[in-house]
């Protein structure tokens, strides 16, 4: 299949210099203890442990729900890990202070943007990151829907949903909102098909009111799906990683909202339902025709600025992301990696096939990602209220708006 186009643009990354000398460096990350990502882990602490004797890597999962309180914490006090996994959006660039800037690195990667706070690049991307919906056809045709034709619409949302409704076997929806991550995935999702340019420009700054009707209207479509009966009893038990996406790969929901790389994504279905049962689609949003792909910058690698070593991190970040690791994960995560060197011919699939195509059409930013982290906090609190029917779309919109305000003036 090729290097992906437009998005993996540039040149191979410079081996990092040879040091000899006895350090340790430590690396905070979220997903080192997984099994799918064990050999890039290896080749990543064996290649720089080659080509720097006397220095030892070590990598330390932190647990992925409590993972920036810990590093706030750390940072906070001018400690922690020399190098961190962070996601793109603001939970780096809230962080740009604790940063060392990589400007001189980041040539030759897709998703720098999403890692850069004003002139300051504080992280080198290891992924590219989105939103799709995957659905099961099997599932589809027992409903009696095609299942060559997913939904383009909202309306023909809705008439998927309705049909597997009024089915009664499986709900339209997987969902898992424990700790509001399925409110940040619906509303990104949404978003991209409603918010304007200058809109997401807007929610970037922190300066998109959560009353604009854009924001009312995705307020309101999350409750009317949920009392609409699309999701399973429980979401706001259901822990979305990994809980919801089991209950899909088990066929036990016909449609789930996904990522694009590396979990929870095109290849894991695969694996779980066959390659012929996984379809995948950009989801519709009401009011709208306009279909936009959310992707971002997924995952990347920072340098704490407080760390004795930070100019052996930062060659760790290079070997991190250089394209020989980046393939690895690739091949083996189902990533979509950022580096512009990487083959990405190994990673062929059906369903891997028409997300590049749409990779290729319109786009538009994970709005959610760009949120501060208290408004995220925020937003997670009152997308499970709304769901509950504890609170109103009123009372929620006026509530994140104080806490918007807030955020801006801090």
């Amino acid at each position: 299949m090729g290097r992906i186009a437009g998005w993996l643009i540039g040149t191979a990354l410079a081996a990092a210099p040879t040091l000899s000398m006895a350090q340790e460096l430590t690396v905070w990350d979220w997903k080192s203890g997984d099994p799918a990502a064990a050999n890039y882990f290896a080749a990543v602490k064996t290649a720089f442990e080659a080509a720097h004797p006397g220095v030892t890597v070590n990598f330390v999962m932190q647990p992925h729900d409590q993972y920036y309180t810990l590093l706030g914490t750390a940072l906070g006090s001018s400690s922690g890990p020399d190098v961190m996994l962070l996601h793109g959006g603001s939970q780096a660039t809230s962080r740009a202070e604790a940063l060392r800037p990589l400007n001189d690195m980041a040539e030759g990667f897709a998703g720098v943007a999403d890692f850069t706070a004003g002139d300051k690049t504080i992280a080198l991307p290891l992924t590219i990151q989105g939103f799709v919906v995957y659905y099961n056809k099997a599932l589809y045709e027992a409903a009696g829907l095609d299942p060559s034709k997913p939904p383009q619409t909202w309306d023909e949302l809705k008439a998927v949903c309705d049909a597997f409704k009024a089915q009664g076997t499986v709900p339209c929806f997987a969902m898992g909102n424990k700790e509001g991550f399925g409110g940040d995935f619906f509303l990104s999702s949404l978003a991209a098909d409603l918010f304007t340019p200058e809109e997401q420009a807007q929610m970037a700054t922190g300066d998109l009111p959560w009353t604009s009707p854009h924001m009312r209207t995705i307020a309101e479509t999350w409750v009317q799906t949920s009392q609409d009966g699309w999701y399973p009893e429980g979401a706001n038990a259901t822990a979305k990683f990994m809980d919801e996406y089991e209950m899909f790969m088990r066929g036990e929901a016909a449609n789930t909202i996904g990522l694009l790389s590396d979990v929870a994504h095109w290849k894991q279905f695969e694996e779980f339902l066959g390659p012929e049962n996984v379809g995948v689609y950009v989801h519709p949003a009401p009011g709208t025709s306009d279909l936009r792909l959310p992707v971002s910058g997924g995952i990347g690698y920072a340098v704490n600025a407080s760390s004795a070593n930070a100019d052996l991190a930062a060659d760790l970040v290079k070997t991190l992301s250089a394209p020989e690791q980046a393939a690895i994960f690739a091949v083996d995560t189902g990533a979509l990696p950022a580096s512009t060197a990487v083959d990405t011919s190994a990673l062929s699939s059906p369903t891997l096939g028409t997300i590049l195509g749409l990779m290729n059409g319109p786009t538009s930013p994970l709005a959610h990602a760009v949120m501060a982290p208290t408004v995220m906090e925020e937003w997670h609190r009152q997308s499970q209220l709304l769901v509950s029917g504890e609170t109103t779309v009123d009372d929620a919109l006026a509530r994140m708006e104080e806490i918007r305000l807030q955020a801006k003036s801090n």
